[in-house]
């Protein structure tokens, strides 16, 4: 009894965390009587006093499922469907009008939420009753899916995986699936999860299209509530990761995870896995791989999460980008194949010692450059080390000058035919930032001739990042190359490879090396849009990343057309530098650029600073066992990081004893919590070398009472 009755102070304190009114007599009810004599441990009413859900509380040494039949019970007698479990520590839930078992749950519900969930459940439909509003979603396939959907949901399936190949309209079928589910009321509040805030106004825009009448928003950055009245809610991954534990589980019936093959994993798992909403992930990337040797293996570990996330070991449906082909919805395409003789080799290319500009070099260039040639002359350079560790600059400059020439004369090949591009939108991808902005100044001079004015740019540049190599007006190059005909090249590193939507895009420009098969059918996918006399699109090979990924002449996919010869070396020797020796990209993790609330660039430091802060908390926090109080606590210095991102350096133990933490117990409920202040300092110095990349927290070791009144404020 002792045991069950310390479970019931915690079980009140998860209560208090969900906003449930313990002491006004009416929203909450311990020791409940029953008709039959019994005593409910909890009965959780709405505002007008009528009964929403049953609690039953377990102690700590029995498990939770010992309460099942008793619970159920109790809700049979109360006449209500939500029945939660509890010891303090795990909180279970069931919706008996829907499920067959119990489920965990991180939170209990709010009132709010159990009150909407409630009267939805009364009124609720079958959602394969509804029509598919075919302005929104008029093609087979996309309703195809929206009934498979729709009919797993109606089965009791939670999670769920959609692939349809880039341009096909995934966008559009997640909102006439919204629509369909809205109106047949198994959703009342949904959200939509996107990785980039780009891509975050680009469906904010979407929905206003499709469902004007269905309240929607976009959260533009961390701090801002969620609007309750509106019923989907736009967010990126990155808000939602520092948000997600201001609200209960049960806020968001539905949640559509975009591109979520780089979302459900690490750092971001945890928020998702916060939220009991049905889930249904979309991507555009095939989910099954073919276990062969020279497999990319983040691409094995993006697969093999996803797949572990959705509980599936195929999606849900799929519309592949082959099919969308030979549909007719999106155009083929052809390759120009042309490499260099240092980038036609498959296995890496050579640079010999004798070929380099020592005296070019700075000192720590100069060192790591011995230090490489050590025991290697000459070195074989993999072709993901160009831009990143090696340059060449005649190759940058060759790949301009072939782009123009092509495009102006065409290329014979061999059989005497002449194969031309379009002229028109052009996208390249660029490794760095120096690598972008090099290859934008080369191509605007090469094409300077097309310019209306000396100061119009032909071509520009933009970068994803945090930091100094951010393109701050990011969002207005990208709507300016969208919208207006200048630029008609874009440079990308990271901004453009997914997600992004621009029909008139016909050639692109593969600068970029990748051994992700992911990442490499992502990016092709940018130039398969329809749109008004196009009926195929160019990919640029000069990297030889097509004939890594054994893409050629396939049945309705296009093909390659031409392969050019390697090309012979320019006669002046090339000068390489090792540029960024650290700078390695991840192609699974995409960041962003910030904007207001009217879609206008901007970065604001302090913002993306404790932005990046709670993102590293939660990477951090991510598979530790903590107990429910010391997350509590937890996230109570999340917050307080993230408030003073600007100046806070680490967390050391005597903030516990300025406010805003001083009024949660301060040093001393900090070390009870976690048992002791040897267990405390440990904590923190895991939270500081991981969060603030610092050796220790830095605690004045006399106790709480001699620490030094330093509030962060």
């Amino acid at each position: 009894m002792a045991n069950e009755a310390f479970a019931r102070v915690k079980i009140d304190q998860l209560l208090k965390d969900a906003e449930w009114a313990l002491t006004d007599s009416r929203s909450v009810r311990f020791e409940y009587p029953l008709d039959d004599g019994g005593k409910a441990d909890y009965v959780l009413f709405d505002r007008q006093g009528r009964a929403l859900a049953v609690l039953e509380a377990k102690s700590t040494s029995v498990n939770l499922s010992a309460g099942e039949a008793q619970g159920q019970r109790y809700a049979d007698q109360l006449g209500v469907s939500f029945v939660f479990l509890s010891n303090g520590e795990e909180i279970w839930f069931r919706d008996k009008s829907h499920d067959a078992h119990f489920r965990r749950v991180e939170t209990v519900f709010s009132q709010d939420d159990l009150s909407r969930r409630k009267a939805a459940s009364e009124i609720r439909r079958s959602p394969l009753d509804i029509p598919i509003d075919a302005r929104i979603a008029g093609r087979l396939y996309q309703n195809t899916c929206i009934d498979v959907v729709c009919r797993q949901i109606v089965a009791g399936r939670r999670k769920l995986l959609v692939e349809m190949a880039t341009g096909t309209g995934k966008t559009r079928t997640a909102a006439a699936l919204f629509k369909r589910l809205f109106e047949a009321n198994w959703t009342t509040r949904a959200l939509f999860v996107v990785d980039r805030n780009t891509l975050a106004i680009q469906t904010e825009d979407a929905f206003a299209e499709h469902l004007p009448h269905l309240p929607c928003y976009r959260v533009p950055r961390v701090g801002r509530r969620f609007q309750d009245e509106k019923r989907v809610t736009i967010v990126t991954l990155q808000t939602l990761v520092n948000e997600y534990e201001n609200y209960s589980s049960g806020y968001f019936d539905l949640i559509v995870i975009d591109e979520c093959h780089r979302s459900i994993y690490g750092k971001w798992r945890r928020a998702l896995d916060h939220f009991d909403g049905i889930k249904i992930g979309l991507t555009a990337t095939p989910c099954v791989m073919r276990d062969t040797p020279d497999a990319d293996e983040e691409d094995r570990a993006v697969i093999r999460d996803t797949m572990r996330f959705f509980e599936v070991d195929r999606p849900t449906y799929s519309y592949t980008m082959g099919e969308a082909i030979a549909d007719g919805h999106l155009v083929p395409y052809e390759i120009y194949r042309a490499m260099t003789a240092r980038t036609a080799a498959t296995e890496g290319f050579s640079v010999s010692r004798s070929e380099i500009d020592w005296d070019a070099m700075d000192e720590a260039t100069r060192a790591e450059m011995e230090r490489l040639f050590a025991d290697h002359d000459p070195l074989v350079v993999d072709p993901t080390a160009l831009e990143r560790k090696f340059t060449i600059p005649e190759r940058n400059r060759a790949m301009v000058r072939e782009f123009r020439e092509v495009l102006e004369h065409g290329y014979v090949g061999p059989n005497g035919v002449r194969r031309a591009p379009d002229w028109g939108k052009t996208i390249v991808f660029a490794v760095t930032k120096r690598h972008a902005e090099t290859l934008a100044r080369l191509f605007d001079d090469v094409f300077a001739d097309k310019k209306p004015t000396p100061t119009t740019r032909y071509a520009d540049f933009v970068v994803s990042g945090l930091g100094p190599d951010d393109t701050v007006d990011g969002a207005a190059k990208i709507k300016r190359f969208k919208k207006e005909h200048f630029p008609q090249i874009l440079v990308s590193v990271n901004m453009l490879d997914t997600g992004f939507d621009c029909p008139e895009v016909r050639n692109l420009i593969m600068a970029r090396f990748t051994h992700s098969s992911i990442l490499y059918q992502q990016m092709r996918g940018r130039g398969t849009r329809q749109a008004q006399g196009k009926d195929r699109f160019t990919m640029w090979d000069f990297t030889g990343v097509t004939l890594r990924h054994n893409d050629d002449e396939t049945p309705h996919e296009g093909g390659v057309v031409v392969v050019r010869a390697a090309k012979p070396p320019p006669p002046a020797p090339r000068r390489l530098l090792t540029l960024d020796v650290h700078d390695e990209i991840d192609p699974s993790t995409r960041e962003w650029v910030t904007v207001d609330e009217t879609g206008h660039a901007f970065m604001d430091v302090d913002e993306a600073q404790a932005e990046a802060l709670g993102v590293a908390f939660e990477t951090w926090l991510d598979g530790r066992d903590f107990n429910t109080e010391q997350l509590r606590l937890l996230h109570l210095l999340k917050e307080q990081i993230k408030a003073n991102a600007a100046d806070v350096t680490q967390f050391e133990s005597w903030r516990f004893d300025a406010p805003p933490l001083s009024m949660n117990g301060g040093f001393e409920r900090a070390r009870a919590v976690f048992g002791g202040e040897a267990e405390l300092e440990r904590v923190l110095a895991s939270l500081n070398q991981a969060v603030f990349s610092v050796d220790s927290p830095g605690a004045a070791p006399e106790g709480p009472t001699t620490r030094p009144n330093k509030p962060i404020n």
